[in-house]
């Protein structure tokens, strides 16, 4: 018998937030969030996503009380404004290989979202496009890129027994650096000779003033995507966040914004690849030690992901992007990374999926993001 509890407690937290580590315990390739980073994004008097959205969570105990399972049921104001569709969504869902389990978790959450009124339901979503989503359905002999994720291969199968169907799907793409063809750093050289020209500078974002930086790239962001399936604006609570995450993470020679005439265009962000370091870190404690091995991370790692490429309307087809990648290739060579991931692409994300197919990049894990209509 399997008892489904809102977690209201310290002690609910603690069990909801553990149960991934015991569940991927035996498991490699999975590599565990820090508990202090899952605490802050659970937070809702904490994390400014929370100023536009509710959640609940909720744990599946077994007879024994032991937790087996785990889910989040999520509205977003943001989404049902931007795209007037108003529905809500799942998240953070882990479970044992028993759809006693899952199903019962899926039918709390429903019935949560039910009394909210809405028409729908998304998801994964933990919380939000704009954080980690998607299950994974392909591609399990690798373990996961910074902000993807690793889930068990059962889960595809526990979501469609609960009713849902596939939305979209959404495809990382792996490459070696050394892969990339020559002639399109030759390209990117004479492109940009021409963009300048044109009064378009590309030029590296200053970590130093990176909060008055933080309002061009907000911009680019939330207009880039605008009309990209389950794209939800960033406020500027949000978006200075992430920024102020963003400097720690990374560096300056691997995040670039593009100005037309001092008017913000697009910009890109590489993440070096901390998962590298973090997956070692198997129960997600920085305490006692194991904050040690995140000291000088970033000299430590070898392969990145491409987090983000923005083009506003306007700006898509004038080669900004191949001057982009090309600057960090270069970044990246210069730091002796082997290899890259860029994710994730829409699946109907035409023009992004070519670029990546033209530069040899392969596609090498898929993601879903299921619907279910009530």
């Amino acid at each position: 018998m399997v008892q489904i509890k809102k977690v209201e407690s310290k002690k609910d937290l603690k069990a909801f937030i553990g149960f991934p580590y015991k569940l991927y315990a035996d498991d490699a390739l999975y590599v565990p969030d820090l508990r202090i980073v899952q605490k802050e994004t659970l937070d809702k008097k904490k994390n400014p996503f929370f100023h536009h959205a509710e959640a609940d969570y909720f744990i599946a105990l077994d007879e024994n009380g032991r937790v087996v399972g785990r889910i989040g049921a999520i509205t977003n104001e943001y989404y049902v404004k931007h795209w007037k569709e108003n529905y809500g969504f799942f998240g953070f869902f882990e479970s044992v290989n028993d759809k006693e389990v899952s199903g019962a978790l899926f039918d709390t959450a429903k019935a949560w979202l039910k009394e909210k009124g809405v028409d729908g339901v998304y998801g994964p979503m933990n919380p939000s496009t704009n954080d980690t989503c998607g299950t994974l359905i392909a591609g399990f002999d690798t373990s996961p890129y910074v902000m993807m994720v690793h889930n068990k291969p059962y889960y595809d199968e526990l979501i469609q027994a609960a009713g849902f169907g596939k939305k979209m799907d959404l495809f990382s793409y792996r490459f070696k650096v050394d892969d990339l063809p020559g002639r399109y750093v030759q390209l990117a050289d004479n492109i940009e000779k021409r963009l300048n020209a044109e009064n378009i500078i590309i030029r590296q974002v200053n970590f130093k003033k990176i909060m008055e930086e933080a309002p061009k790239l907000q911009y680019v962001y939330n207009k880039a995507w605008e009309k990209n399936w389950g794209f939800i604006p960033m406020d500027d609570d949000e978006f200075k966040a992430l920024t102020q995450e963003l400097k720690m993470v990374t560096s300056p020679d691997f995040v670039y914004i593009a100005e037309d005439k001092g008017n913000p265009v697009a910009f890109i962000a590489i993440l070096p690849d901390i998962n590298q370091i973090t997956r070692k870190i198997r129960n997600g404690r920085l305490l006692p030690f194991n904050f040690l091995k995140l000291i000088n991370f970033k000299k430590k790692v070898t392969r990145g992901r491409v987090l983000t490429l923005g083009l506003i309307d306007g700006y898509r087809l004038k080669g900004i992007d191949t001057v982009m990648y090309a600057r960090c290739y270069k970044a990246a060579k210069k730091r002796g990374y082997e290899e890259a991931e860029a994710s994730w692409i829409l699946e109907n994300n035409t023009m992004m999926n070519r670029i990546l197919q033209n530069i040899n990049a392969d596609p090498y894990k898929t993601y879903r993001i299921y619907s279910l209509d009530f």
